[in-house]
């Protein structure tokens, strides 16, 4: 039994790994929350490893906070609503200092008969600075509302940028170390969910690489999805299609607790049934391009997304459509 430190200031976990014998059994710990990983039985493979995670987190996912990343980013990304919104505000108080104005003339207009013949001119222009209120504060809450929604999607980006990969049993990346590299797909769901999607990647596993497209199996019932790779070929070029699927579906989640907080979140956002299938598929830039309940659109995402290398590579990054 061999006994390793991993983690960060943030979560202290340990490896526990059970040496001698194979399949081995992974054990992280921490001081609470017990989710478990999944397993991907690969044929004609190393003896599998199954994981079971406890993580804990020091910080509260109840009342998330806007990064100041986030701030930034949406700033950049709507540059004059900063603008729109100083002069909604000034145009709110200059209107209600005119109503407040017209209030008082209408006091005095009605409690003196002599001025009888100025209160329909003083309507008017009541009516006029309360219109102007109206119009430029629902401008101004839409705007606000507007901007209050780009910065928690940015800001739940930021957060999937910064979760953990598992390359291999040595190596684990976070999220954004392959922007720029990689459009991620991310396939949340039963086992059954997860094999049935690699089968229907099958036929576009060369086109898919081809487009940088990587996916990341999330398994949600315990269970172990079979992902069986053909090493049985004698052909050359056959070895090689069995290594380009492994690299295909190589990713996996490293802290599944993590991955299921944004995951949860994502759905409860998008009104999404906890239990239901979905993927979802990244752009180059990291961001969020599109998802949907049930199997990933394979031939859809070879037919709208640009190849990675070649003559467009640079010109067309981050132009990834939607799927």
């Amino acid at each position: 039994m061999a006994l390793t430190s991993f983690g960060s200031s943030i979560t202290n976990t340990l490896f526990l790994t059970h040496l001698p014998t194979s399949p081995r059994t992974n054990f992280r710990f921490t001081t609470s929350t017990l989710s478990y990983g999944h397993t991907l039985f690969y044929s004609h493979q190393t003896p599998s490893v199954a994981t079971i995670v406890c993580s804990a987190s020091n910080k509260s996912s109840n009342s998330p906070q806007i990064s100041s990343t986030a701030k930034i980013r949406s700033e950049v990304l709507s540059p004059f609503r900063a603008v729109r919104m100083f002069f909604y505000t000034a145009f709110i108080a200059s209107a209600s200092l005119g109503t407040l104005i017209a209030i008082t003339q209408l006091i005095g207009a009605l409690s003196n008969p002599s001025r009888a013949s100025e209160v329909p001119e003083i309507l008017k222009g009541l009516g006029i600075d309360i219109g102007a209120v109206s119009l430029f504060a629902f401008l101004y809450l839409r705007d606000n509302k507007a901007k209050n929604a780009q910065e928690a999607r940015l800001s739940r980006e930021e957060f999937l940028s910064n979760l953990k990969l598992r390359v291999s049993q040595k190596k684990i990346i976070p999220v954004n170390s392959l922007r720029g590299i990689a459009r991620l797909v991310i396939c949340v769901g039963p086992a059954s969910f997860i094999t049935e999607s690699f089968k229907r990647s099958e036929p576009f596993t060369e086109s898919l690489l081809d487009r940088g497209v990587l996916v990341v199996p999330f398994v949600t019932d315990g269970n172990s999805p079979v992902l069986e790779f053909e090493e049985t070929e004698e052909t050359e070029q056959g070895k090689q299609l069995a290594t380009r699927r492994k690299r295909l579906w190589q990713l996996a989640p490293a802290i599944v607790s993590e991955w299921s907080e944004w995951l949860d979140e994502q759905k409860k956002m998008a009104g999404v049934s906890s239990d239901s299938p979905v993927y979802l598929s990244l752009r180059l830039d990291g961001r969020v391009r599109g998802s949907g309940i049930g199997y990933p659109p394979w031939n859809a995402l070879v037919a709208q997304l640009p190849p990675v290398k070649g003559i467009w590579t640079g010109l067309l990054d981050g132009m990834d459509g939607r799927v």
